[in-house]
């Protein structure tokens, strides 16, 4: 894939054109979703070599993993309007409204700060449903930037009370957030489960809108076991479950949340049992829109985090030798695979995080 400009060249101009510029809401285009269900799959922090490093540690090669063998994969770039190495917030704006942000904003214009309409909330004006699934907290940023809009990604309070109050996604499903408590959902009309067994008991009913508040804080790595509490798996077949009932299709956006934080922390156990429950999510997920001709599904990351590098492959069942070269984000380009109606036109449409949106919206 050719690309004009070195990243670090290009962000500069970008940045330039973005911040030189004022817009104004006659500016922004009317957008409408290009397929009846949409599903979104980001894993928070994984690079190429996070996915080399899974392959190695549960089959010993790499390409079996359940997204490897996508029939259409590609990789894009993933800079933020202020800086070549993005945040999550910077990354999961650009993903939800094709737009570039400064680290930290969620969904607002670059300048005016005028509210960046998002494919959720368009998906939702088409009267479509809408879900939100993540193993980090319901109000952290890759999520928050699909239903929300702050200058502040930490602003859980404000995202809580927007999540709540304007852009109610049908489905929230994610850790535990105090200042978003199942209180607060029940509250606001949505039907709270927290834990296995209350989620999966959810049978849909019209007109009601779902809440699972899973835990304390993020919800536990793979490793580690995750006791009376769903897997990444298990929300996400259960969003399908209750989305696919709507009248004209829905938008889910499904994160992996806790690969970012393994990352933060260059512990390639937990990075790796991560990396193989998405594999699984994304498996079930496929099987789930297995022979559909109305359902897109992409999976891709916001960035890659610790600067992974594998060095040998030590086989099945064993840690492959590797090295990190930082606890924080890289510049990395990171891995797109992509099935479903239109997939081998959408591989040719994405080089950068923005192409997500546009190649899932249209005008």
């Amino acid at each position: 894939m050719i690309r004009i400009f070195p990243k670090m060249v290009l962000f500069s101009v970008i940045s330039f054109i973005f911040l030189s510029c004022s817009f104004s809401s006659d500016d922004h285009h009317s957008y409408s979703t290009k397929y009846r269900n949409t599903i979104l799959i980001i894993a928070d922090g994984m690079g190429p070599e996070q996915v080399k490093a899974a392959g190695y540690f549960q089959y010993g090669q790499t390409g079996q993993l359940s997204f490897e063998t996508f029939p259409y994969q590609t990789v894009m770039t993933t800079y933020s309007l202020d800086s070549s190495v993005t945040d999550s917030a910077a990354a999961a704006t650009a993903m939800a409204t094709g737009r570039k942000v400064q680290n930290g904003v969620l969904s607002q214009e670059p300048g005016t700060l005028e509210d960046l309409p998002t494919i959720l909330e368009i998906a939702s004006e088409e009267g479509k449903l809408t879900g939100l699934v993540t193993t980090t907290l319901s109000v952290h940023a890759t999520p928050a930037a699909f239903a929300s809009h702050v200058m502040y990604r930490y602003d859980y309070d404000e995202i809580a009370r927007q999540l709540m109050e304007e852009s109610r996604p049908d489905v929230i499903l994610g850790g535990g957030y105090e200042g978003l408590s199942s209180a607060v959902a029940r509250y606001h009309g949505y039907r709270a489960v927290e834990d296995l067994a209350e989620l999966q008991n959810l049978k849909y009913t019209e007109g009601v809108r779902y809440f699972g508040y899973f835990g304390t804080g993020y919800m536990p790595y793979m490793y580690d076991g995750v006791g009376n509490l769903p897997e990444l798996s298990d929300m996400a077949l259960k969003a399908l479950e209750l989305l696919v009932q709507g009248s004209k299709g829905f938008f889910l956006m499904i994160e992996a949340g806790r690969i970012d934080h393994a990352g933060h922390e260059n512990d390639l156990k937990r990075n790796i049992y991560e990396v193989l429950e998405l594999s699984d999510t994304v498996e079930k997920v496929a099987a789930w829109a297995a022979g559909r001709e109305d359902t897109i599904i992409i999976v891709t990351a916001d960035h890659e985090t610790g600067g992974l590098k594998v060095l040998q492959n030590k086989g099945a069942g064993t840690l492959p030798d590797v090295s990190w070269s930082t606890v924080g984000h890289t510049g990395v380009d990171v891995p797109v695979y992509i099935m479903g109606t239109d997939a081998e036109k959408l591989v040719d449409q994405i080089e950068d995080n923005r192409d997500i949106f546009y190649s899932l919206v249209g005008e």
